[in-house]
């Protein structure tokens, strides 16, 4: 997988990982891939929320321990 950017959102709660990834998404081409992790476990289900509602593609999701680690392609 070719990660143009990547955001280490750990220790931060809900919202912040959603609005760090939507800025960190603004400054990105088309197709590029963002990798974000994350250590608030509720963040698995609001990026799967986030990629339906702004069509933007949810690649992968991971979690490692404590981490999640969310893959999202830029539309």
């Amino acid at each position: 997988m070719d990660i143009a950017k990547e955001i280490d959102t750990r220790g931060l709660n809900c919202p912040l990982p959603i609005l760090k990834a939507k800025k960190a998404l603004a400054d990105m081409q088309a197709g590029q891939l963002l990798k974000v992790v994350a250590t608030d476990a509720g963040s698995v289900r609001d990026f799967q929320a986030f990629a339906r509602q702004t069509g933007n593609e949810l690649v992968d999701q991971q979690s490692a321990g404590q981490e999640f680690v969310h893959i999202l392609r830029r539309r």
